[in-house]
């Protein structure tokens, strides 16, 4: 995992998050979720540098997930090391 995910890991299992559990790199068709709320299918994906060039493919990605019925957040490596508990409450809003 990266730095950033580590960071977001530790912070969604050891914080309340409405009784959700999450998974982490759980499949989903034939791609690996950073992170997953299967009960509420949530999936939160954390990006660094190489989405940029990978955007066309990560649009694809994520239409496929989304059309499997999940809801996906995204978040830059940058936001979830610098901003932590913005990215917590934004987490906590999309559960609620």
């Amino acid at each position: 995992m990266t730095k950033a995910e580590v960071i977001l890991w530790v912070n969604i299992r050891k914080r309340a998050m409405n009784g959700e559990r999450f998974r982490r790199q759980h499949p989903i068709g034939p791609y690996i979720a950073d992170f997953c709320e299967h009960t509420r299918k949530l999936v939160i994906e954390v990006d660094g540098g190489v989405h940029r060039i990978k955007a066309a493919q990560d649009a694809r990605r994520q239409a496929l997930i989304e059309a499997m019925g999940y809801r996906v957040l995204r978040f830059d490596n940058d936001c979830v090391i610098k901003n932590p508990d913005a990215v917590h409450r934004v987490v906590l809003a999309a559960l609620a």
